[in-house]
């Protein structure tokens, strides 16, 4: 579990982006085995916004994470991490009573995978699911004023607590006019640990989730969880759906990224790369989008398409380099390793 050397941020420059939500451990189980009991298995920090902080600090744009995490090894290990990293901790809330959250994580033979339940639960839940409200706006107040972006996803709304503190963070956000990112990341294992992990969220979850989408200015989902939230999978259409049209991404796994952004469509098929794991590729890609936001931010109004395809490159090929290692958070590439892999690939403007 101990991540690897990286540079980042410097720790005394204000976050940009707020990354609100779960981190916890990815237990990877053997290809085509069961991570509850099978070895061996691969013990991974993880956590989709953890997984983009992270991801930020490695190209070099300053970010925070926002969540809650057990006094225990796993949070030791996180610690450390972000540490590391660079990623402000402010607001990282701990939790004597609570553990951080076990994943268990089933790979099949192609590094696809799927999640299907926990460790670790004493019987109060874990950490994740408690983080508390009035702590977090404390910590808020000062992060704010110089952030650009808070991402979330739709995870913290499985549990009362964090789903209390989550609506708090997206209304103090927009006071301040600090944008929300929105990667939906449907995950019904949280909500019921018994759901079948292939299952889309039914009429109250989606109830829940619809706060999110109207104030999103950026939508990022899978074509199936937008089949499932606006019966189709159109960029555009998606976006004409929202009251605030907001740009819309749309990821099929090999199939070919689909986009409204700016006002322009856009289509990018995926890169080939040899594939040992896509734990947390989806975070990188997104992480790799934000990157780019914060570095040409009028891309998000409209700026043209070559430089919109510019956008999606950089993105994509950070989730290609994080698909070539296991784990979502060691294989993440500096922004270096960007550019020359996009070099090779072809020509390319960097972000």
């Amino acid at each position: 579990m101990a991540p690897s050397a990286s540079s980042g941020p410097s720790p005394t420059q204000a976050p940009q982006v707020l990354c609100l939500g779960e981190a916890l451990v990815d237990r990877l189980g053997p290809p085509g085995g069961d991570p509850a009991g099978d070895a061996p298995c691969d013990d991974r920090l993880g956590g989709a916004p953890a997984n983009v902080a992270c991801a930020l600090a490695r190209l070099g744009t300053p970010s925070a994470f926002l969540g809650r995490l057990g006094r225990d090894a796993i949070g030791e290990a996180f610690a450390e991490l972000f540490a590391r990293r660079g990623v402000d901790t402010t607001a990282l809330q701990w939790d004597g009573e609570r553990p951080s959250r076990v994943v268990l994580v089933r790979r099949d033979a192609t590094g696809e995978r799927q999640f299907g339940g926990f460790a670790g639960d004493r019987g109060e839940g874990f950490a994740d699911q408690a983080l508390d409200a009035s702590e977090l706006s404390a910590a808020l107040g000062p992060l704010l004023p110089a952030a650009r972006w808070l991402l979330v996803g739709t995870i913290p709304l499985a549990s009362p607590a964090a789903a209390a503190a989550l609506q708090l963070a997206c209304r103090e956000a927009a006071a301040a006019g600090v944008a929300l990112a929105l990667d939906v990341n449907w995950r019904p294992t949280f909500w019921d640990a018994a759901a079948d992990p292939a299952s889309g969220p039914t009429s109250e979850q989606v109830a829940l989730i619809q706060p999110l989408l109207r104030q999103a200015s950026l939508l990022k989902c899978a074509r199936e969880e937008a089949l499932w939230l606006f019966g189709h999978a159109d960029p555009a259409a998606v976006s004409a759906a929202l009251p605030q049209r907001p740009a819309v991404l749309i990821t099929d796994g090999a199939a070919p990224l689909r986009w409204w952004l700016g006002g322009e469509a856009g289509e990018l098929p995926a890169f080939r790369v040899p594939v040992v794991d896509t734990t947390g590729a989806g975070d990188a890609f997104t992480a790799g989008l934000l990157h780019g936001l914060v570095t040409h931010p009028a891309a998000l109004v409209g700026t043209g398409i070559e430089q919109g395809l510019d956008l999606m490159r950089f993105a994509s090929a950070c989730g290609a380099l994080v698909c070539q290692g296991a784990g979502a958070i060691d294989p993440q590439p500096l922004r270096a390793e960007v550019v020359r892999f996009l070099q090779a690939s072809g020509p390319f403007s960097p972000a």
